[in-house]
């Protein structure tokens, strides 16, 4: 174990959102006990704050008054803890032997350091490939995040395939039984670059909901090569702060094929009532059973439940064009789908009632029926798409 001094003083609330922020990538239920430690390095230029699980690796700077020089590492989520609940004063740390000691104001804590020996080492950034507007970011990764899987046996459907494609972004998740599907511009680096990852989704929405205050532009940055491996990194480097992430190794389905480009029937709905109906009707239904919605020309019908637990029914005005058809959606995939649409309406977008349909913002402009009676897909920059829930009968 390394033995030294470690001594600095530092705003408290500098402290407190540092440590916040590295503390909630630790692992609560770590492989290895070092690895719920949070390691701080103090030197010339103040203090590092960094934490790693061998998936994902978190660091920040902060300033501070740096008395002694050196690493330490000690209990990540309490000190994340203690430093929350300290008065507004300058905090003194201090490392003697094994024991760190915490002083603010009138409050005095001691806790073990963790010996460093087996703290692994921490991954380096990769070169950055582009820099994106933080909020584009965020609202990009939010909107595809919601359809990604949850079910661990299938690595594949819990990630955010992400393509770049020089300019041009595109990130998709599903979970097969919804599919988001957003594409955006960004400043690449190399105006050839492509590559395709596979970045794990719960990590990546918790990244992106901490960019929203970045100052400026953040900088993305991959592995080296368009083919990645189990090995490549995902990075994110936002004013002070740096995360990596390891891809995941699984091939993402081949998505393309399943975004329909013509449609029977087009429906334009107000977004806000129509949530609120959606909560309204399901309240007879089971835990997330369907909302079946019956369109036609002004109008769609929703209602849920049976004869049991009672019948739910509301009516909507509605713009639609097309053959009146009768679908139904599980109603917490439908309301996920809409809450992630920008706009004040939605274009619903049908084939057939029990295929897929889309969901995508409302354009300037809803396309014309063609000869046949179908309508062209309206260029979007986000679908949502939806499988129905097969209906009795």
């Amino acid at each position: 174990m390394e033995s030294q001094s470690v001594s600095f003083r530092v705003s408290k609330d500098d402290l407190a959102g540092a440590v916040a922020w590295v503390a909630r990538s630790l692992p609560s239920k770590p492989t290895q006990p070092v690895l719920r430690g949070m390691l701080i390095t103090a030197d010339d230029d103040g203090l590092e704050l960094a934490g790693y699980d061998y998936e994902v690796s978190t660091q920040v700077r902060i300033p501070a008054e740096v008395t002694e020089m050196g690493r330490v590492a000690v209990a990540g989520k309490l000190i994340a803890d203690i430093t929350a609940t300290l008065p507004n004063k300058p905090v003194e740390f201090e490392l003697n032997g094994s024991t760190v000691q915490v002083k603010c104001g009138s409050s005095r804590f001691e806790l073990p350091s963790i010996p460093l020996d087996d703290y692994p080492q921490l991954p380096t950034l990769p070169e950055t490939t582009g820099t994106i507007n933080p909020k584009l970011f965020t609202e990009a990764v939010t909107q595809v995040a919601t359809a990604a899987g949850r079910d661990d046996t299938l690595p594949m459907l819990t990630g955010v395939h992400m393509e770049i494609n020089g300019p041009e972004l595109l990130l998709v998740a599903t979970d097969r039984f919804r599919m988001a599907v957003r594409t955006l511009g960004w400043n690449s680096a190399d105006p050839e670059a492509t590559a395709k990852l596979l970045i794990p989704a719960k990590t990546l929405l918790d990244n992106a909901r901490t960019l929203d205050g970045a100052n400026d532009d953040i900088e993305i940055a991959v592995g080296a090569g368009a083919d990645i491996g189990s090995e490549g990194l995902f990075g994110v480097h936002a004013d002070a702060r740096r995360t990596t992430t390891r891809l995941l190794d699984a091939q993402f389905p081949n998505f393309r094929p399943l975004l329909p480009k013509n449609h029977k029937a087009l429906a334009s709905v107000e977004i806000a009532p129509l949530i609120d109906a959606i909560r309204r009707v399901a309240l007879v239904a089971d835990r997330n059973a369907q909302i079946r919605m019956e369109f036609s020309e002004g109008q769609v019908i929703l209602s849920a439940g049976g004869s049991d637990a009672g019948h739910a029914e509301e009516i909507l005005p509605c713009a639609f064009t097309g053959e009146p058809l009768l679908t139904a959606f599980n109603a917490g995939y439908l309301k996920d789908g809409l809450a992630v649409v920008r706009t004040e309406r939605v274009v619903f977008g049908f084939t057939d009632p029990s295929r897929p349909a889309i969901l995508i913002p409302e354009p300037a402009d809803l396309p014309e029926a063609d000869e046949d009676g179908t309508f062209t897909t309206p260029d979007t920059d986000f679908t949502y798409l939806l499988m129905p829930v097969r209906l009795p009968g």
